[in-house]
């Protein structure tokens, strides 16, 4: 249990955005995709995920880990419409409608709130992803509920100490996802795994250089200097750790990066391309689109409307 606290300690936990939706027709989306976890609380209707259409209750919470395609439903129709994460995008307002009324959350018929959020490993790895584990059931807790509504409520009204109040609620939500996973045995293996790895000083310092240089030379010859191991060793060691590839990890690192660019800067798509690391443009664009399923001209849109 000493290490779970050392890992949870290292959690860098931060807000992305929270909403109150109100379902418009019946849909599954095969792909839905969003860099930072999600967490959704179904209030009333129907929600399933996988491929195999597990059935959230209301009252229940479907955890979305960020980085992972995960097909998820919407309505109480079975079957139904079937759309990509880019239809979603470009079409939400056909879906959803967003409540912005404090006394309706939990009220409305078919609705749900969701809060999407950071959970990184010394400010560098996100933790939920590199458990590598598939989106999952929380069932009703009443602990976890209560945070969800608070953020969404704090996020709809304009009042001193939101910022705050938001950032400390979304925190004590990430602890309580962790508890869940550690009480109900899930994915004990990876948990340990990973709280092996993180105490590496070697693997931390990679970690580290990996964020500060995005936007230059991060080949294994530099990061065999960084960690202080063979050219040769330095893919295979970082693999053996953690699991992936070092080329992969920093191509994920670089379009995360690219995508809070896009959420909050008004930067063009080729500077934030150079600015990741990608002097060629129209590739930038292209392994955008391969990960995330969009083109970045959409993922900025669907971050200047409304957030889904």
């Amino acid at each position: 249990m000493e290490d779970y606290n050392k890992v949870i300690e290292s959690l860098g936990v931060r807000y992305i955005k929270s909403k109150n939706l109100v379902l418009q027709q019946p849909f599954t989306v095969r792909n839905f995709y969003d860099v930072g976890n999600t967490l959704i609380l179904l209030h009333k209707g129907r929600v399933s995920f996988g491929e195999d259409s597990h059935v959230v209750e209301e009252g229940e919470m479907l955890f979305v880990p960020g980085g992972r395609a995960t097909r998820v439903g919407y309505g109480n129709e079975p079957g139904g419409r079937v759309i990509t994460n880019d239809d979603l995008i470009t079409n939400k307002d056909k879906f959803f409608s967003s409540n912005d009324h404090i006394d309706l959350i939990g009220d409305a018929e078919q609705s749900h709130s969701f809060v999407s959020f950071d959970a990184k490993v010394f400010d560098s790895v996100n933790f939920f992803a590199s458990l590598d584990v598939p989106a999952f059931l929380i069932n009703k807790n009443k602990k976890m509920a209560n945070l969800i509504k608070q953020v969404v409520e704090e996020n709809i009204q304009d009042l001193p100490g939101r910022e705050r109040l938001i950032s400390i609620y979304t925190e004590n939500l990430v602890v309580e996802v962790v508890r869940y996973v550690l009480q109900n045995n899930m994915f004990v293996e990876q948990l340990a795994t990973n709280s092996t790895y993180f105490k590496d000083p070697r693997l931390i310092d990679l970690f580290n250089y990996i964020k500060e240089h995005l936007g230059g030379d991060l080949s294994n010859k530099v990061l065999s200097g960084v960690a202080n191991v063979s050219e040769d060793y330095v893919g295979q060691y970082f693999k053996m750790l953690t699991n992936i590839n070092p080329q992969d990890y920093i191509e994920y690192q670089r379009m995360e990066r690219a995508v809070f660019l896009l959420r909050t800067t008004k930067k063009s798509i080729r500077e934030i391309g150079k600015d990741v690391g990608y002097k060629d443009t129209a590739y930038f664009c292209r392994r955008f689109k391969m990960m995330f399923g969009i083109p970045a001209g959409k993922m900025r849109r669907r971050e200047s409307a409304m957030n889904i």
